[in-house]
């Protein structure tokens, strides 16, 4: 394996296994805004380590769907993180990192964890998953746009190609089409993530729960992959952020200096990312479910926007 294969594979590995250290910042940001203390930034470490260690119980109603419904989720989300550049503007899978399988990929999980909250019967987890199936309904659409806008800056839907485009046009690569896509994705990453306002992702009111009602049926190890696949979800969603929209300062080459600088404008990034994300969550409430549509509707006509912009400007040029 090459110097830039081992560097793409080993930023695949640290998405996966910083994404808990990611929420964490969240959290503790969150708890600074409001006047708390806040948990720990290695919290969430302690929480998965907590619940891996517990014993898996399964419902008497429940079939194997149950059992296999965190390996599935995880699965799929690990999978996902390897099509996402981060300090490298390369993916593991070259060719294969599209953004299109991207999409498909994060939505495999998404109908195993809507299947298994229906498999155990609960009625809490066939609300969720319903309303899980009706966000997402609306969220893809607008994912997809709004990866299309800069795939055309790209000329690709590779992903690793879209992040190196970018990265060597610089500030000369950024306008309004993009700034729109960006806010578009943004919008998109709280209402996939389950994230303030479309859900809360600690509330424990059975009538207002998303994700949270999918997962009532899961304990042990089950639920802590997929909790750890949730945090590795919002990490992909951010990294896309940080290196398609803000991809100043993406190593090009396998050069040491160039990782070294690569990877510590990516942490700030996320960083950066992760303030904008507390401070939205800090200053909104969770909306009512029938006003979701509308919040998937605004991302939706930002992305659409941002795409005739940059087909305007693709022509213009």
């Amino acid at each position: 394996m090459t110097r830039a294969g081992a560097a793409a594979f080993g930023q695949s590995l640290a998405l996966i296994a910083l994404a808990p250290l990611l929420a964490g910042l969240i959290k503790r940001l969150k708890a600074t805004l409001q006047n708390r203390r806040g948990p720990d930034l290695i919290q969430p470490y302690r929480d998965l380590w907590k619940a891996m260690r517990k014993e898996t119980v399964v419902s008497e109603t429940a079939s194997w769907v149950t059992l296999a419904v965190p390996y599935v989720v995880f699965g799929g989300t690990a999978a996902a993180a390897f099509l996402v550049p981060a300090a490298l503007a390369d993916t593991p899978l070259g060719p294969a990192g599209d953004a299109i399988a991207l999409v498909y990929l994060l939505a495999v999980p998404r109908f195993f964890l809507a299947l298994g909250g229906l498999d155990a019967g609960s009625a809490f987890g066939g609300m969720g998953s319903s309303r899980e199936m009706m966000i997402s309904s609306s969220a893809e659409p607008a994912l997809m746009l709004a990866l299309f806008a800069a795939a055309l800056e790209a000329g690709t839907t590779n992903l690793g190609a879209m992040a190196r485009r970018m990265a060597e046009l610089g500030w000369a690569g950024f306008n309004p089409g993009l700034a729109l896509a960006a806010a578009a994705l943004f919008l998109v990453a709280l209402a996939e993530c389950g994230r303030l306002p479309v859900d809360n992702p600690a509330t424990h009111l059975e009538l207002t729960m998303v994700h949270e009602a999918m997962i009532l049926e899961q304990s042990g190890r089950g639920l802590g992959l997929i909790e750890w696949a949730g945090m590795l979800k919002l990490a992909i969603f951010l990294t896309l952020l940080a290196d398609l929209f803000l991809p100043w300062g993406a190593a090009l080459g396998a050069d040491w200096t160039q990782l070294g600088l690569g990877a510590a404008l990516c942490v700030l990034k996320l960083c950066a990312l992760a303030v904008a994300v507390a401070l939205v969550e800090t200053a909104t409430a969770k909306l009512r479910l029938f006003r979701v549509p509308d919040f998937l509707g605004t991302a939706f006509v930002l992305a659409l926007l941002a795409l005739l912009s940059q087909g305007v400007v693709r022509i213009g040029l």
